[in-house]
């Protein structure tokens, strides 16, 4: 049972690596699920309560990032609040459009789109997306960083 609930983690684990590129996945909480359901297939003999709740605490940190990320970048380049949800709106198309390219070109041109709608200065419009940009690419990195340290966390407990 023990080898099982193993491999179903690392399913999970994965998947949820991959939803931290992949915008339809829910990558932070696929990883936490993984966890759990390891944690209920072994009766939670080496996972306890506190295992969880340092998890959880570091699942909201990461949500947190998702949303900070994007809106610290494009505010940094004075963008609006239009422009982080034209980014957000774009990664999901750009994906569905373009494949996993799209996830970059998606955020630039959601972003830009988004914000010379708001404030029609197309070179303000351009420094805003780049800006989202940065900021998206720079919360992956963070977040793929912190759910790494999430899976060896859990390695080590277990």
């Amino acid at each position: 049972m023990q080898t099982t609930a193993l491999i179903l983690a690392l399913v999970l684990f994965v998947l949820g690596l991959l939803g931290t590129i992949l915008p339809f996945l829910p990558g932070a909480i696929l990883i936490y699920s993984g966890m759990f359901l390891y944690g209920v297939m072994t009766q939670f003999s080496t996972l306890d309560a506190n295992f969880f709740l340092i998890q959880a605490l570091i699942l909201v940190l990461i949500l947190a990032i998702d949303f900070l990320a994007s809106a610290a970048g494009a505010r940094q380049f004075q963008g609006s609040r239009q422009a982080v949800w034209g980014a957000v709106i774009g990664t999901v198309l750009g994906l569905l459009i373009f494949g996993p390219l799209g996830i970059i070109i998606g955020t630039f041109l959601g972003a830009v789109i988004a914000e010379f709608m708001y404030h029609p200065d197309l070179n303000q419009a351009i420094r805003v997306g780049f800006g989202t940009l940065i900021g998206f690419v720079g919360g992956t990195i963070l977040k793929l960083g912190v759910e790494i340290i999430m899976i060896i966390y859990f390695f080590i407990k277990i």
